[in-house]
């Protein structure tokens, strides 16, 4: 922490994300200009003119928190992670992206390869411009340009760089951002390596949502569009997949409150490695059948099965670390 004649030092940034963990901060609205009287932000370049050159000036562990969205996609996105590790005393995997690797993780599907030539090789284009490719280094009148590396695989930042603490959503609500800020500035942080302004409990634990005490017995998986939900009654219940029990609670339940069933993206409870094998667990465990065909006939219900079971944590699973290892 920084002296206490000083205001912390804040700093965010976003890698390989969609935004949307920017935009929470920003919806903090007048309790963030609250905040600007509490803390210097020091960087942050989606919202205000910062250069990388600001931040390799600053000495190291100058950054009191650093808030770092997104996952490890490119060589910008682990040279500004190892970086902002140098110069932060605490590292925050902010988000579902950096903490689990969240959708930009399940391109750990396929290579680089194949996505570049999906891109730009397959996908239909409106001008000449099909088969052209990014290069790293093109040559302009004015000088050179470079862009990044394209890598094989994703990672979590985690898997980049030593952090200090996660924080999970996707994006993290408002009000558990505003909470965290607050648990910052009274000094009262948990452990290293804890999971902030989030709960212990999954969100099955804290939905009010009917259960059914016994005979969940499910026959097919339908898909959210497909049923018409009742929005008193557990989603497990009406044969949609929902995350509740594998998830981890803190996120307030607006999906369910929606009426639409969790998906996923504040990651694994407590005690558990692989959330998309949790989850396979429970539904599982809900499959009427004993005959090995009408097993796979239910199974081939569930439209995308990884993309399902994994859609905040391709990246940080089993799957992909056995995949990874090879390697």
């Amino acid at each position: 922490m920084a002296e206490s004649n000083t205001k912390p030092k804040f700093a965010f940034y976003w890698a390989a994300s969609c935004g949307g963990c920017e935009i929470t901060v920003t919806e903090l609205g007048m309790r963030l200009v609250d905040a600007g009287d509490l803390v210097d932000i020091v960087f942050w370049p989606c919202a205000m003119d910062f250069k990388y050159e600001d931040v390799e000036a600053m000495a190291d562990g100058e950054i009191d928190f650093c808030f770092f969205n997104g996952a490890i996609r490119t060589s910008e996105n682990e040279d500004l992670a190892k970086l902002l590790r140098r110069k932060s005393k605490v590292l925050v995997a902010f988000g579902s992206c950096a903490h689990e690797g969240c959708i930009p993780g399940l391109a750990n599907l396929y290579d680089a390869e194949s996505i570049l030539e999906r891109v730009y090789n397959t996908v239909p284009s409106l001008d000449e411009s099909r088969g052209t490719r990014p290069v790293p280094l093109s040559k302009v009148p004015e000088g050179e340009i470079h862009i990044p590396s394209f890598y094989d695989q994703v990672k979590t930042l985690a898997q980049t760089v030593d952090v200090d603490y996660f924080m999970p959503g996707c994006p993290p609500v408002v009000d558990q951002v505003w909470n965290v800020f607050q648990l910052i500035l009274s000094g009262q942080l948990p452990p290293k390596g804890s999971v902030i302004g989030a709960d212990a409990k999954t969100n099955c634990d804290v939905c009010p949502r009917q259960k059914v005490q016994s005979g969940m017995r499910i026959k097919e998986f339908k898909r959210p569009h497909e049923v018409e939900l009742d929005p008193d009654l557990c989603f497990l219940a009406q044969g949609v997949i929902c995350y509740g029990p594998a998830t981890r609670a803190g996120c307030g339940l607006p999906c369910i409150q929606g009426n639409m069933p969790c998906r996923g993206c504040y990651g694994p409870p407590e005690g558990v490695v692989d959330q998309g094998a949790k989850l396979l667990s429970a539904i599982a465990a809900l499959i009427d059948t004993d005959e090995p065909e009408e097993l796979q006939s239910i199974m081939d219900s569930i439209v995308d099965l990884v993309g399902t079971c994994y859609r905040f944590s391709l990246a940080d699973s089993i799957l992909s670390e056995l995949k990874y290892k090879k390697r």
